[in-house]
């Protein structure tokens, strides 16, 4: 079994027992990403140097007895809004230039403690602001399953890179579906946790109520594998939960045994690409196979989750994005007369098109005579949409449903209609506006060969219950062993 075929949690233990080594792992994949890459263009910036140099010295430790992590010695991708100590940190915009911070975010110090290698900083839209990885300053990532197609976003580089064989795994962020569309685009598994679960410290903010890292593997075996390591209370990050779990990789049993299970009603996948829909309804059937209660429900409010996630979000970043100014870090203008006429020039220049459109409603929504009648209106929405899953969750485990309407548009399409791209996000987004966990699984293919992703959303803090009625199906199933075959 090659290195692109292995999952993380299977290339660690390969690792431990001698078959080989961290460093045979590392240069085997950085030999992939040579051969691939080209054509995918998942990576922005890669540190081969600096991980080669990092696993000798986990593979000394491993030998040492010194690393039990079943991800010591494995390569990790970061999305490229995620800081990495002197290893540039660009969020895919001119803005930034070649900024490399002085720092680590919590979850990369946590994945090098326990010996993983970092390889690189993955291709992603401007700021996390897209569905498609095509908002890049440094071009788009294409999909590995057909390069005509967008990889989805906006942590396509990281769910492309693992689809592709570039990354055993990756780390994403999900700010409306960030890591679950993609993952669902390019046929892999990604997982957004409990907002809180996981500390923020280090993510350049999007929107800081929504955002939230997470994991992109194979399976959810490695999903798990990463989240043990990752999850936790952090004193960088005011908004960690501090609570007890158990080990998300331990806890998997495949036993969904009465779990009640809300599936999404008839009447919600009238909508739907056929075989979206066929391709969910089979997930939810093999669940109930497998001794689950599945019962049709209506999704609360849906209707309203897309204007009240991109009031909210667009807000939000208006807001954090101000600190871009050209003044302390990043690219400066070189054209401007004082000033106010430098934040001008600089932002002008320095952002995209779509960051520029979020920023101007953001701004237009806080703005006197709108405030409360958009941006107060949309948080009072946010509430009722979290009350109404409460209330679903008074009856059953947890909702099934489609991760996306659609498999992977063809690259351009979505840019030229950005509406459509934003209502692309209509299954998604409402996780995030009531921070709950929530997994994409692999669960067939259309007609034209492209993956299809199921959605499975739970309570608050049930990660273990999400991630084990993933692992059911991917226990009896095989699409997520589907590899793609790039040309």
């Amino acid at each position: 079994m090659g290195i692109e075929e292995m999952t993380a949690v299977e290339l660690g233990r390969a690792i431990k027992e001698g078959t080989l080594t961290a460093v045979e792992a590392l240069e085997a994949l950085f030999e992939k990403i040579e051969q691939t890459d080209t054509h995918i263009n998942a990576y922005i910036t890669l540190a081969r140097e600096d991980a080669i140099t990092a696993a000798r010295k986990v593979q000394a430790k491993i030998e040492a007895g010194e690393l039990a992590s079943p991800l010591a010695g494995v390569p990790i991708a970061i999305k490229d809004n995620i800081c990495t100590h002197g290893l540039k940190t660009s969020c895919a915009s001119k803005i930034l230039g070649d900024f490399a911070p002085v720092y680590n975010a919590t979850v990369v110090e946590k994945l090098k403690d326990a010996g993983a290698i970092i390889i690189g900083k993955t291709n992603m839209d401007e700021f996390a602001m897209g569905s498609t990885t095509e908002t890049s300053f440094y071009g788009p990532t294409k999909n590995p399953w057909n390069t005509n197609k967008v990889p989805g976003g906006s942590s396509g580089g990281s769910a492309a890179a693992v689809a592709s064989g570039e990354a055993v795994c990756a780390l994403g962020s999900d700010t409306g579906g960030s890591i679950r569309q993609p993952s669902s685009y390019c046929g892999v598994t990604g997982f957004k946790p409990t907002y809180g679960a996981v500390s923020r410290f280090g993510l350049v903010a999007y929107a800081s109520s929504l955002d939230q890292i997470g994991p992109i593997a194979k399976d959810v075996r490695d999903c798990a594998a990463i989240l043990d390591v990752i999850a936790g209370k952090d004193k960088m990050d005011g908004t960690t939960l501090d609570i007890e779990h158990p080990s998300y990789l331990a806890s998997l049993n495949g036993d969904v045994k009465g779990m009640k299970i809300a599936l999404l009603s008839e009447r919600h996948m009238t909508g739907l690409d056929g075989d979206v829909a066929a391709c969910v309804k089979a997930f939810a059937k093999t669940l109930e196979d497998a001794g689950a209660v599945v019962e049709e429900v209506d999704l609360p409010l849906i209707d309203y989750v897309i204007p009240a996630y991109y009031i909210i979000a667009a807000a939000e970043a208006s807001s954090n994005l101000a600190r871009f100014d050209g003044i302390k870090y990043g690219f400066r203008s070189g054209d401007y007369d004082g000033i106010t006429d430098l934040y001008n020039a600089t932002r002008s220049e320095g952002f995209g098109d779509e960051t520029k459109k979020r920023i101007l409603l953001g701004s237009f929504v806080l703005s006197s005579g709108y405030y409360d009648a958009y941006y107060q209106k949309a948080l009072k929405v946010k509430n009722l949409i979290k009350n109404s899953f409460d209330e679903i969750y008074s009856k059953f485990d947890l909702i099934v449903c489609p991760v996306a309407p659609t498999t992977a548009p063809e690259l351009g399409k979505s840019l030229q209609d950005p509406l459509q791209m934003y209502l692309s996000d209509v299954f998604t987004v409402s996780a995030n506006l009531a921070g709950l966990p929530a997994l994409s699984v692999p669960c067939g293919f259309d007609k034209s060969g492209m993956p299809v992703g199921a959605q499975v959303i739970g309570q608050r803090l049930q990660e273990t219950k999400v991630l084990n009625a993933g692992h059911a199906y991917q226990m009896v199933t095989d699409h997520h062993k589907r590899t793609a075959e790039v040309n």
